[in-house]
């Protein structure tokens, strides 16, 4: 397994992976592309922003992305994580969340946030049991994303 920063021709793997929801892979290609090239930005998100990807044998298996942000007053937003579902349970996730980790640090970001939905119970454990807090009904944060490492 590998991880590295994203390229323009990596974005159609990450958009057939954030696909398989109720959106389709053209609306998230659009989407990440347009997040990619900074067309598309989340509201109050600054222009820093990264996307790293996970790969087995060249093959995209998950990435997660990030920004700088003055949403909630906070300095950084994930803004999304995501892996295939035959490599979900190996760590990948985690691993991709300690790589944004380093980027916000490496950014002098402290206090992020992330959007979740309520009923989305393996993204909220997730975030849950690594330090987040429930920052609102469709937010949650963590004070210090270095605290730990």
């Amino acid at each position: 397994m590998e991880f590295r920063f994203a390229e323009p021709n990596d974005l159609k793997a990450l958009a057939a992976i954030r696909g398989t929801d109720d959106n389709s892979e053209s609306y998230w290609f659009n989407r990440i592309s347009g997040y990619y090239h900074g067309t598309h930005s989340p509201q109050l998100a600054l222009t820093p922003r990264v996307i790293i990807i996970a790969t087995d044998d060249f093959r995209v298996i998950g990435f997660v992305a990030g920004h700088l942000t003055r949403r909630y007053d906070f300095d950084g937003e994930l803004q999304w994580i995501d892996t295939i579902p035959d490599y979900r349970g190996r760590g990948i996730a985690t691993s991709l969340f300690q790589l944004l980790k380093n980027w916000f640090i490496e950014q002098g970001t402290k206090r992020i946030c992330v959007n979740c939905a309520s009923d989305n119970l393996v993204a909220l454990n997730f975030y849950k049991k690594n330090g987040a807090v429930p920052l609102n009904e469709y937010w949650l944060a963590w004070e210090d994303i270095g605290q730990g490492l």
